[in-house]
């Protein structure tokens, strides 16, 4: 599977979703099953590479503008919903956490931004196909800490100046 297959299928699956993180993952799961153990292994990969590419302090601050703040978890599953939003939306908010204000139509805290099932849907996948867990992807590990400059995520002030648009939009 290469890059354009892996977003047809996100892209895919969050349309017939209707955009519902929940469903997407439920429907990746029965769209993975269709194909062969290697092809999942590829998305695997594919999906994996860019939650740790999303490792960011700008994007983690962005998220907790959004969500109204952002615990470790809830950034992981922020990172998870961002790549359920397909390439554009993903490359945009790494380029530039702030375009987020941009990228989303709309964004309710209450049901947007945790894609945490997403982040299962391929092992989830594999394990139907194979009866055996996901074995290492080969991957090289993700950074201990995020990539770039922290961000307090508790200091409002500092989150409205670093991402004025994001905060804007969606800040309290």
């Amino acid at each position: 599977m290469d890059e354009t297959e892996f977003w047809e299928l996100i892209d895919s699956t969050r349309e017939a979703a209707d955009g519902d993180a929940q469903d997407q993952a439920d429907l990746l799961i029965e769209r993975l099953t269709q194909l062969d153990p290697d092809a999942v292994l590829d998305f695997s990969r594919h999906f994996e590479a860019r939650y740790n590419r999303a490792y960011l302090w700008d994007l983690w601050g962005a998220a907790g503008v959004l969500l109204g703040g952002a615990s470790d978890d809830a950034f992981d599953y922020f990172r998870c919903w961002l790549i359920g939003q397909g390439r554009e939306v993903f490359e945009g908010a790494v380029h530039d956490p702030d375009a987020l204000a941009d990228l989303l139509e709309d964004f309710d805290e209450e049901v947007d931004g945790d894609g945490e099932d997403l982040g299962y849907a391929a092992d989830e996948a594999y394990e139907q196909l194979t009866g055996v867990e996901t074995p290492d992807l080969g991957l090289p590990p993700p950074p201990p800490e995020p990539l770039g400059t922290p961000v307090d995520l508790e200091d409002e002030a500092a989150l409205a100046e670093r991402f004025p648009k994001v905060w804007d939009r969606f800040g309290s």
